[in-house]
């Protein structure tokens, strides 16, 4: 694995009263280099920013990094017109859109908001033929015919523009299946890394998966949601008692993300700062300035 296959990116507030620091930062990450930005999708929520806007307008506004709903919530967006807007974002901003799809959290709210309620088992079904559809949906061809059981789409023409990197968040093992037939990475759940049971029981479904369904189970990257905290001087322990990555020094970091590229396969971490704003910005900078370029050197002298 070469320094540019591994991806670093943060985990922004979407407020709508945060609008002015959210811009802030991002212009910030995308001038220190950093690879994407993370949005949440919750659109029941009046107090938060639309996801798909707000990817739109912060790519107008930056130069390189792109833009990730980690991720979407599907049932509230249909994959036709999903495909459409995230080969529109890519169109717009020559490439720089990652497409994070889930089944669907909070039921009940999606109900509320019009959306299908799906049994379980119907989430999965339909999550995996919705990531199918939208790659149909993108790269050219002949117009797309989709009878699926969730749902239907007749003659619609692709669109020219390739599909976007699609990374979801699977948990469960049906999930978790479809993820390696059909995505290109996933994201645990639960900020689970390579230590963690979950990633232990999870990842060999996503491989058997991919096997089986004829692909490279390595096409289908790891990408971690990584919180903690970064410190001025060394932490004793730099993992709670369950073993979940609490944060340390700069060194500790670039040790621990180093160790988990070269050793443990990891192809990105997405970092989520604890605290307000002003503490947010402190460890955005540290983590673009000081830990991401180290690991990414470190990575190339030794991959």
């Amino acid at each position: 694995m070469t320094a540019p296959d591994v991806v670093f990116g943060f985990g922004a507030h979407t407020g709508v009263d945060e609008v002015t620091d959210l811009l802030r930062m991002v212009r910030r990450a995308d001038a220190d280099g950093l690879d994407l930005v993370s949005l949440s999708d919750h659109p029941y929520f009046g107090s938060r920013l639309d996801a798909y806007a707000t990817i739109g307008f912060l790519l107008g506004n930056t130069e390189r990094i792109a833009g990730f709903a980690n991720v979407t919530n599907l049932p509230l967006r249909p994959p036709a017109m999903l495909a459409r807007a995230v080969t529109t974002l890519s169109a717009l901003s020559g490439g720089r859109v990652v497409l994070g799809v889930g089944a669907g959290g909070l039921p009940d709210r999606i109900a509320d908001m019009g959306g299908p309620r799906f049994t379980p088992g119907e989430a999965v079904e339909a999550f995996e033929e919705a990531i199918l559809l939208v790659k149909s949906l993108a790269g050219g061809g002949e117009p797309v015919t989709h009878e699926g059981r969730h749902y239907r789409v007749r003659g619609i023409e692709p669109a020219p523009v390739a599909a976007p990197p699609v990374w979801t968040g699977s948990v469960g093992r049906k999930s978790l299946a479809a993820t390696g037939r059909v995505a290109d990475g996933w994201l645990p759940g639960h900020a689970a890394d390579w230590l963690s049971e979950r990633y232990r029981t999870s990842r060999p479904v996503i491989d058997e998966a991919a096997a089986a369904a004829g692909r490279d189970p390595s096409e289908v990257r790891t990408i971690l949601n990584f919180p903690g905290r970064i410190t001025d001087a060394p932490l004793a322990k730099t993992r709670d008692d369950e073993g979940r990555w609490i944060g340390g020094s700069v060194d500790q970091w670039v040790e621990e993300l180093t160790s988990g590229v070269l050793e443990h396969g990891m192809s990105g971490f997405i970092l989520f700062p604890p605290g307000h704003a002003a503490h947010d910005d402190i460890s955005l900078g540290r983590w673009a300035r000081e830990i991401v370029p180290a690991v990414r050197e470190t990575i190339a002298k030794e991959a």
